[in-house]
């Protein structure tokens, strides 16, 4: 079970671009995903720790987080994102 980071294709962008934004101050915080979540980054550096792993996202990167995931999100710089759960 691990977090997906990518470069969006055009298409994805473009259906993101449709969703919500959600955003969130520098913090430190646990999280657990009861579905699976798809997020673009508008602004903002995150890294997330799960399962003695850690994966880092920035601006621009598509990310998903699988169902059942339980982790630690530190965000370094303000985040606001694009996102919706699947």
């Amino acid at each position: 079970m691990d977090v997906i980071v990518k470069k969006p294709t055009p298409a994805e962008k473009q259906a993101m671009e449709k969703m919500p934004v959600w955003s969130c101050g520098e913090s430190e915080f646990d999280w657990h995903y009861d579905s699976e979540e798809i997020c673009l980054l508008i602004e903002g550096e995150v890294t997330v720790i799960y399962d003695d792993k850690s994966v880092s996202f920035e601006k621009g990167d598509y990310v998903i987080f699988p169902k059942g995931l339980s982790c630690v999100w530190k965000v370094k710089k303000p985040v606001q994102k694009y996102y919706v759960f699947k």
